[in-house]
């Protein structure tokens, strides 16, 4: 028999599981009645003994496994019968039993030995009362054996010698009542088979005797003093006595049980090389007790040397092998807990595709499915906390539940899934906020708790569970009896953690946190200082990379604020708070924890936004840079672009905007445009990463040009589109490729690290430092808009001179109403709208902008937030004799200064290709656009001929997905007319609607357009945005920009046929006038084409101004 390793609750613990599998009732309760007997001398108990064998040997017939054992027992009982009784006629039973047992174990059969000294005393037990001559002839052979094979210090060579002395004097006839002592006294040193021991270990494994587990250990020692290093059975006896000494340790507490467990395991790993067939159990156990003492003492050590032992054990238990489960179960758990130390995600993805695979191999029925779905579900909802995907969540909720329904009322593992599903619910009361959720939780933890009264091994997670959710409770409704319940289920459990153990410093930070909660509800400075006591023994205990460390410079940070709010620091009001400093700090090295994965950090450095703006704290500013560094990096581990966007929605779309307004404040207007280029256009930048050029390695040295072959795989990998997975596909290969994905980010990321080591390429792909983006500015002056809460302002960018700030006489609230104002149809309300933006938004920046452009030069405006909604290009005051923008200058837009410096960075091409791509009634579309044939053709006949230009006009039929996005890629110059959509949902999915499917923005942004030129969006909403992400500016226009497009034009909403005709008309004229074709001229072309359609009162006013130009 040897040990195997089995997961209960989630937890690791061992148990026996012998080589032959007779575990019947029957063989259990035959040995207990025999050792009964042998305690009490009552005959009752023989006489049942023998019964309970009898039918263990009947349900074992000729050829089972088991029948060997099934016999020895039998003859054993029999033989103590027949010594108890003197029936010593009836010796040749248990004599011929003996004989069968032993014909069926071969020379070295690990038991082959026990069963031949058993049967040399029975012999001469005959001889003595017989008289038959060649029972001690045949006695005399079989102990001979038995003393070759042992060794001469062991329990059976002394009981054999016994043996010999006694058949001696049968022989020569002396028998006396001093002989039969002694050959009782042989009988009574005869060792238990190791099958024996093991029953008698498995069965003190189930019950709680002290007295019977000290024996089972003390005869496993004997035991193994008569087994040498080289015999078959010591490995087995090894892992049992190791088993049971971890069996005592658990309930005692003794280290040393453990250690020498631990000692014993490596031992028989030692008796187990590669190639033996119980190497993998060997490693297996030996992995357990190590787990178990890293639980213990937290030695990393012994957690990564379990790893390594799980994963060769796996590695010899392949598909199809009957403990795979139970090692793919074991390797999972320990990573996980790897993963709660260190932090590293990859532990936490290997450990939930390992317990999906235990799962697979646990189908519905099988005894330990309701253990891998809870096991799966607990680490499906860490990753949620870790990384917020719902799917995560809602899956792990769902396998709670049916791990629940296979643990009924009664069942032993029934108080875990009650605690888990407590625990999904809770978590999904934080992202949902329903109470229900979080009450049915609390009566959940409080029947876990019945579950596990005083002594219980699981009552400490129980106490700190119901304390949490309590303390939860309580922050909503301020119920002082949930905040007192909690307090005192927080003492009892720290009194539960000995010194030493992983969880005493969360025990620890538990109870800190709700003796501040109770300072600041009470003012009691005892609970205050017992409060910040407990947290610095806390965080003394963690380790280094310890990921909890997020979590305990947070709650610092509660309980400093509190302090600063309460003002017991001893300072006033006013001045530099050492309570404010503190908060601060602990919330700047909890956003830094790199341990405890980018989301956690994320949201510790948007808490230390939220507070340092609202103390005005002197680490505003590096709050915010570090909150957008830390944005960018969590959302580069997501490979599809509209998850990115998703991802966008959870957080403060005003990020960028109010870190660039806090710098205003402080009177550093370079460090504000920065911010804005740092925080803004983030989906577009991860997308344009992967495409820098950096052919100036090349002639920098092997290592550098190393660098640039290994930039440019990885970059190509990870633009290329993420895999489009059926709903009916596997989580497991979804999780799998999302896993890929994130590794292939994480080289990445090494590879640039790699590269600002070198000269000259220290900023590689960091965020752009003002003296590099004042370069967009250089054909005309930038204005950027900002608006945030606390101001609306405009920066001024010229190109020589420093930039200049004007603080806007408007607000955030008064421009979302504006917005609105857009959005009405009349002309009146319009008219109105313009000149109100006139008067609060363009007058003021014209009146300045004076001193840097001259009248009718181009102006760049770079809007934010709601600003990106407003037709800054057409205000003024519209009236007679009054002012407009376009009269001044000719407007175009950007949607970042990188955009618009990376629009100049090629030459212009010599050939020009130019196609046409229409389409007039695409699948689902209400019309026909009747202008589009039309339309191309006037488009043909406004440029310039061949060779100056080569023309290709795809249309009706041929305009279909595909070749519209080849002509698309094969074409400098563009010009497309057809249906257009804004997706504001997924305004990825917004498109040019073509014959058979929509040519989405996703798919350009797929496509190399870095040398291409000029594209005309002769469609509806190409430049209309989303309002849920405003500074992501993700429309058709920005799209085409940020995939190379030099200079584009779109429109802002919907546009008219007869409105088109005449404005491609005079734009083309304007375009191409000289036969010469430039993208930088497609700005003033438009602007004059606009301006010859402001006297035309055919033409309404919405449909002059709907038409932009973004670009060079």
């Amino acid at each position: 028999m040897t040990l195997e390793q089995r997961l209960l609750d989630g937890n690791d613990a061992t148990v026996l599981c012998p080589l032959t599998t007779l575990a019947s009732r029957d063989t259990d309760a035959g040995h207990r009645l025999l050792a009964r007997y042998r305690t009490t001398q009552n005959s009752r108990d023989l006489d049942q003994s023998i019964n309970h064998f009898e039918r263990a040997s009947d349900l074992c017939p000729m050829n089972h496994l088991c029948r060997p054992a099934a016999l020895f027992n039998l003859a054993i009982a029999k033989f103590v019968s027949c010594q108890a009784d003197g029936r010593y006629l009836d010796l040749d039973i248990p004599i011929n039993l003996f004989q069968d047992a032993l014909d069926l174990r071969p020379t070295g059969h690990p038991d082959r030995v026990s069963t031949q000294l058993h049967l040399a005393i029975a012999l001469l037990s005959r001889f003595a009362k017989r008289g038959f001559q060649s029972d001690p002839i045949a006695a005399k052979e079989l102990l001979s054996e038995v003393l070759d094979i042992c060794h001469a210090n062991s329990h059976i060579y002394r009981a054999a010698s016994i043996a010999i002395e006694s058949s001696a004097l049968h022989s020569a006839g002396s028998i006396n009542a001093k002989n039969l002592e002694q050959e009782r006294s042989a009988a009574s040193m005869l060792p238990l088979s190791p099958n024996q021991l093991a029953h008698k270990a498995e069965w003190c494994s189930r019950r709680d005797d002290p007295h019977a587990l000290d024996e089972v250990i003390s005869l496993h020692y004997d035991a193994l003093g008569y087994y040498n290093t080289m015999h078959a059975c010591r490995g087995q006896l090894l892992c049992n006595l190791s088993s049971s000494l971890l069996t005592r340790f658990e309930r005692r507490g003794n280290a040393e049980d453990l250690n020498q467990a631990i000692t014993l395991q490596r031992e028989a790993l030692a008796l187990h090389p590669v190639g033996h067939p119980d190497r993998s159990i060997s490693l297996a156990n030996l992995a357990n007790r190590l787990s178990t003492r890293f639980h213990c003492r937290g030695n990393v050590k012994d957690l990564d040397q379990a790893i390594a032992l799980d994963r060769e054990a796996l590695a010899l238990r392949p598909v199809g092998h009957t403990l795979r489960s139970s090692s793919l179960s074991g390797l999972a758990n320990r990573l996980s807990t790897r993963f709660k130390r260190r932090g590293n995600d990859k532990d936490l993805d290997q450990a939930i595709a390992l317990h999906r695979e235990a799962l697979a191999l646990r189908p519905v029925g099988h005894t330990d499915r309701s253990l891998s779905l809870d096991n799966l579900a607990v680490q499906l909802s860490i990753r949620f906390k870790r990384r917020g995907n719902d799917k995560d969540m809602d899956q792990a909720i769902a396998l709670q539940m049916e791990a629940l329904a296979l643990r009924p009322v009664g069942h032993t593992s029934r108080s875990s899934s009650l605690n888990n599903l407590a625990v999904q619910l809770s978590i999904r009361f934080n992202q949902r906020g329903n109470d229900e959720d979080l009450d049915q939780a609390i009566a959940l933890h409080r029947e876990v708790l019945a579950l596990c009264p005083v002594g219980h091994a699981h009552r400490l997670p129980s106490l700190n569970n119901l304390g949490n959710q309590l303390s939860t409770r309580f922050d909503l409704r301020s119920n002082d009896e949930d905040l007192e319940e909690t307090i005192a289920l927080h003492r009892e459990a720290l009194a539960l953690y000995p010194v030493g153990h992983t969880d005493r410093s969360s025990s620890l930070n538990n109870l800190a946190v709700q003796l501040s909660t109770r300072f600041v509800r009470r003012g009691n400075r005892k609970d205050l200082d017992e409060s910040l006591e407990k947290l610095h023994c806390a965080l003394t205990l963690l380790t280094r990379h310890d990921p909890r460390q997020v979590i305990f410079h947070g709650s610092f940070a509660t309980v400093y604020l509190s302090l600063h709010h309460l003002r017991l620091d001893g300072t006033g009001a006013g001045k530099d708070n050492d309570s404010l400093n503190a908060a601060m700090r602990h919330l700047k090295a909890a956003a830094n924890v790199v341990s405890a994965g980018v989301l956690p950090r994320l949201r510790a450095s948007l808490s230390w936004v939220s507070h340092a703006c609202q103390h005005s704290h002197d680490t505003e500013l590096e709050a915010h840079a570090t909150s957008m560094q830390l944005l960018d990096a969590y959302m580069s581990t997501t490979a599809s672009v509209s998850s990115r966007h998703n991802i966008m929605k959870d957080f403060p779309s005003t990020l960028a905007v109010d870190a660039a307004s806090c710098a205003l404040r402080r009177g550093d207007v370079c460090r504000a445009v920065e911010l804005l280029e740092q925080g803004r256009t983030i989906i577009w930048t991860q997308m344009t990463r992967l495409r820098t050029p950096l052919d100036s390695l090349q002639t920098r040295g092997d290592r550098a040009a190393a660098l640039m072959k290994k930039f440019r795989d990885l970059s190509s990998l990870l633009n290329k589109p993420p895999a489009n997975y059926p709903e009916a596909t596997p989580r497991v290969d979804v999780e799998a490729e999302e896993t890929r994905y994130r590794c292939l980010v994480e080289d990445w990321n090494r590879v640039v690290e790699g590269i600002r080591k070198i000269e000259g390429f220290s900023r590689f792909l960091l965020p752009p430092l003002f003296s590099d983006l004042v370069d967009a500015a250089r054909d005309g002056p930038i204005i950027v808009l900002i608006a945030s809460k606390s101001s609306c302002d405009a920066i001024i960018i010229p190109h020589k001179q420093p930039p200049t700030s004007i603080q806007l006489p408007t607000n955030l609230e008064k421009l979302q109403t504006l917005m609105v104002k857009f959005q009405r149809t009349s002309k009146l309300a319009l008219v109105r709208a313009l000149m109100e933006l006139w008067d609060d938004v363009v007058h003021p920046v014209v009146d300045i902008l004076g001193g840097f452009a001259r009248r009718g030069s181009r102006i760049w405006w770079c809007p934010t937030s709601v600003f990106n909604f407003l037709p800054l290009h057409a205000a003024g005051e519209y009236k007679k004799h009054g002012q407009f923008l376009s009269q001044l200058y000719i407007s175009s837009y950007t949607p970042s200064l990188t955009a618009l410096i990376k629009a100049r960075e090629h030459d212009r091409s010599l050939s020009v290709s130019f196609a046409a791509i229409g389409q007039d009634h695409p699948p689902g579309a209400s019309f026909t656009l009747d202008c589009v044939e039309p339309e191309l053709e006037l488009v043909r006949s406004l440029l310039p001929p061949p060779p100056a230009v080569f023309f290709t006009k795809i249309t009706s039929v041929d305009a279909t997905k595909s070749r519209a996005l080849r002509a698309l890629q094969d074409n400098a110059w563009l010009h497309c007319s057809c249906h257009g959509t804004q997706e504001y949902n997924d305004p990825f999915n917004s498109a040019f609607l073509m014959r058979d499917q929509p040519l989405s923005l996703l798919n350009i942004t797929q496509t190399d357009l870095s040398r291409h030129e000029f594209a005309f969006l002769s469609a509806c909403d190409t430049a209309a945005g989303d309002l849920s992400t405003p500074d992501e500016v993700i429309h058709l226009a920005a799209g085409l920009q940020f995939a190379g497009v030099k200079s584009v034009i779109g429109t802002l909403w919907k546009v008219a046929d007869a409105t088109v005709k005449r404005l491609v008309e005079e734009f083309y004229k304007n375009f191409c006038k000289d036969g010469i074709m430039n993208s930088e001229r497609a700005a003033r072309a438009l602007h004059q084409a606009v301006q010859s359609l402001a006297s035309d009162r055919d033409v309404p006013l919405d449909q002059r101004i709907v038409f932009v130009h973004i670009g060079i």
